[in-house]
């Protein structure tokens, strides 16, 4: 059956926080300081890691990877959420709305791949610490970085053209300030059986996959720590990883809340969905700067230097 293209919306319709229309320009002011958050808390690490030689090693261009990926992802959302709660623009054209859903799935299993790789890192760190730099060499870590970006972009580039063959019939009311995935799929009049298949296939196998790889990671850890003699050195070896597990909590169990509300939150209010898709989108990227300014002694101290170093020049 061919469908004609006139079945294709040529906009979509945002809706901001349901309910709260009136106030979108008071939460705007929030999401403003989200925003300078996110952006001025990763950008510091990531010039902290390139303009310091010793923290060119694999734990912290990996940290670096994860700043970019968090910075990818909040960019992707900045044009509609702002546009919505500043300027009252809730519309954005079919293409700009894929291109966006391509965009932040892209970078959000990007986050998910470096995680993991962060963990691979944690173990290797404390299981062969002797031969940690020969494993984890700089080719090495940096081709991991190249397959992560390719691997996301490959998976989710059929997303778009998938949607695309089905006709929505009118339908183009989507419930967030951005352009989800599990939201588009709802709207085409279609059957969507392929959608729905790869989309699963694509969940299992990156954060699905990424996940359980995590647990498996940390359960290897926690082995390793346990036949580590001294508790000094116990204690050291599981402070290396605090950081991290406070960047995995704070990415996964937001993303698994969503996922729970889409599938089967069917009577869930309006505005609780958008919180969660919020806290899916912008808790991580906003505490890990943080987390790993707080915990982490070298980019702490990084972070010092830049400082001291300008009010020198003051």
């Amino acid at each position: 059956m061919k469908i004609s293209l006139e079945f294709l919306p040529t906009m979509f319709i945002l809706v901001g926080i349901p309910g709260l229309e009136a106030e979108h320009i008071w939460i705007s002011i929030p999401f403003c300081l989200m925003y300078i958050i996110i952006f001025l808390g990763n950008g510091t690490i990531l010039h902290v890691i390139r303009t310091d030689a010793a923290l060119h090693q694999p734990m912290y261009l990996f940290l670096a990877m994860l700043a970019l990926a968090e910075v990818g992802v909040s960019a992707s959302t900045l044009p509609t959420v702002l546009g919505i709660f500043l300027f009252g623009t809730n519309e954005i054209s079919f293409d700009a709305c894929l291109l966006q859903m391509f965009s932040i799935h892209s970078f959000s299993i990007m986050e998910s791949a470096v995680l993991l790789a962060m963990s691979v890192d944690r173990f290797v760190a404390i299981y062969s610490p002797l031969r940690y730099t020969a494993i984890l060499t700089l080719p090495r870590v940096l081709g991991t970085g190249v397959i992560i970006g390719l691997k996301s972009i490959m998976l989710m580039a059929p997303l778009p053209m998938l949607l695309r063959r089905l006709p929505f019939c009118g339908h183009n009311a989507l419930s967030h300030s951005y352009c989800l995935h599990p939201n588009l799929i709802h709207l085409p009049c279609e059957d969507i059986s392929i959608n729905n298949i790869y989309g699963l296939f694509i969940v299992t196998s990156t954060f699905g996959l990424d996940s359980l790889l995590i647990v498996i990671s940390y359960g290897c850890i926690l082995h390793t720590v346990l036949h580590i003699a001294t508790g000094q050195g116990r204690k050291k070896a599981l402070n290396t990883c605090g950081s991290h597990i406070c960047a995995v909590l704070t990415y996964y169990v937001p993303m698994i809340g969503l996922s729970l509300v889409h599938r089967f939150g069917h009577h869930v209010s309006p505005l609780l969905r958008a919180m969660m898709a919020s806290a899916y989108l912008f808790f991580s990227p906003l505490v890990n700067p943080i987390v790993y300014s707080i915990k982490t002694k070298e980019i702490r101290h990084g972070i010092a230097r830049i400082l001291s170093e300008k009010r020198t020049r003051v």
